[in-house]
C-alpha cells in the first residue's frame, strides 16, 4: 500500500508527541480531543444561553420595579393632604366706599370648610367654604343689624354664604387663579380669586400639620341681589356698588388623618 508523504509526516508527528493541530478549533486531532472539544462547546453554549435567560430575568425585574415607581410618582396616583379651615385663625374682610369718600371695612369671623392641596399638581386642588353670615362685623351695633336686614344680606332667610371652587390655575409667581360659584344672598355667581400658593406646611406645638392661604377678589353687590342704594343729593351711592374682598385662611390637618 502506498502511503503518503502527508501521513508519513503525521506518523512521524505523533510518534514525536507533536499532535497536528486542527485549523478550525485549534486542538490536536485525536478522537478523544474532538470529543472533548466539542463538549466544551456544547457546555458554552448552554452556559451562554442560561446567562441570556438570566439577563433576560432581570431586566424584567428592574422594568417592573421602574414601571412602579413611575406609577407612584404620577399625578393621579398622589394622595390629596385633606385640610379643615380654622375658623379661630381665618377671616373674612371686605370693604366698600361710603358717601363716595372713603372706605368702611368689615370683617365675617366664622368661615369653616374644607381644602383639598394636592401636593403633586397644585391645579388639582379644591376648595369649599362656608361663612356665618350673622357673624358680620364693621364695629358698629347699629350699622351691623342694618346690614343683616332684608335691606342688604337678609341673614334670617339666607344665613350663609359659600364657595366652592371649579377649577385651579397657576397665575403669577408664588400666586393661584381659583375659580368658582360664590353664593350670597342666595344667589350663584361665579368669580375668581387671586391666592397665593399654599405655604410650606409646619408643624403646630400640638404636633399638627398647618399651612395658610391668602387672595383677594372683587365683586359687584347688585349682581348678588343686594340692590338697596341710597343716593347723595349730587346722585352719588351712599354705599358703593363695588365690594372688595380679602381672604386669610389657616388650615390644619385634623388629628387622626
Amino acid at each position: 500500500m502506498q502511503v503518503t508523504r502527508a501521513a508519513q509526516e503525521k506518523k512521524k508527528s505523533i510518534r514525536k508527541g507533536r499532535l497536528p493541530i486542527n485549523r478550525n478549533f485549534g486542538w490536536p486531532e485525536t478522537g478523544a480531543t474532538v470529543g472533548k472539544a466539542c463538549r466544551l462547546i456544547q457546555l458554552r453554549r448552554n452556559t451562554d444561553r442560561r446567562g441570556e435567560e438570566r439577563m433576560k430575568g432581570n431586566f424584567s425585574k428592574v422594568l417592573v420595579a421602574s414601571c412602579l415607581v413611575a406609577v407612584t410618582w404620577l399625578p393621579g396616583f398622589a394622595k390629596a393632604t385633606v385640610y379643615k379651615v380654622d375658623p379661630q385663625h381665618s377671616s373674612a374682610q371686605f370693604a366698600v366706599t361710603h358717601l363716595m369718600i372713603s372706605e368702611v371695612r368689615g370683617e365675617f369671623h366664622a368661615l369653616n370648610g374644607t381644602v383639598n392641596v394636592d401636593e403633586s399638581d397644585v391645579t388639582k386642588s379644591s376648595v369649599e367654604v362656608t361663612i356665618d353670615a350673622s357673624t358680620i362685623d364693621t364695629r358698629e351695633p347699629d350699622r351691623d343689624q342694618n346690614l343683616k336686614s332684608p335691606q342688604f344680606l337678609d341673614v334670617t332667610k339666607y344665613p350663609t354664604m359659600s364657595f366652592r371652587s371649579t377649577k385651579v390655575e397657576k397665575g403669577s409667581s408664588g400666586h393661584l387663579k381659583i375659580t368658582g360659584d360664590l353664593t350670597i344672598h342666595g344667589v350663584t355667581k361665579s368669580v375668581v380669586l387671586d391666592m397665593t400658593e399654599p405655604k410650606s406646611p409646619i408643624k403646630d406645638p400640638w404636633g399638627l400639620q398647618r399651612t395658610a392661604v391668602s387672595g383677594t377678589t372683587k365683586i359687584n353687590r347688585q349682581d348678588f341681589g343686594l340692590t338697596y342704594s341710597p343716593t347723595l343729593d349730587n346722585g352719588g351711592l351712599v354705599v358703593g356698588n363695588e365690594v372688595e374682598i380679602t381672604l386669610d385662611v389657616e388650615m390644619i390637618v385634623p388629628p387622626g388623618k
